[in-house]
C-alpha cells in the first residue's frame, strides 16, 4: 500500500520530519518526508496497509510541538522504497 500525504498547520520547525522518520522506521514503513515552500509537509508512505494506516493516524497528531490543522491523503503508486528518509 502507498499513499502521499500533504500536512498543514504548525508542522515546520517542530521536528515533524525527523519524528515521522523515527515513527516510520519503528512501524516498518518506507518512503520519505519533506518540507514544502508554503509551510506544509509532504510525505510518501509505502508498506503493509496496517502499518501505513497507523503512520497516517500518527501524522494527524505529529510530535508534541506540532499543531496539525489538516492532512490530505492521496492514493499513490508504490515506488519500491526500502527505507524512510528525510528529504531537503
Amino acid at each position: 500500500m502507498a499513499v502521499r500525504l500533504l500536512i498543514g498547520g504548525r508542522v515546520q520547525g517542530v521536528w515533524y520530519r525527523e519524528s515521522m522518520r523515527r515513527e516510520a522506521v519503528a512501524m516498518g514503513v518506507a518512503g520519505w518526508v519533506r518540507n514544502l515552500p508554503d509551510g506544509s509537509v509532504e510525505a510518501f508512505l509505502e508498506g503493509p496497509p496496517e502499518a501505513v494506516e497507523r503512520l497516517v493516524a500518527w501524522a494527524r497528531r505529529g510530535p508534541p510541538a506540532a499543531r496539525v490543522s489538516w492532512v490530505k491523503s492521496l492514493p499513490a503508486a508504490e515506488e519500491g522504497c526500502t527505507e524512510f528518509s528525510v528529504r531537503r
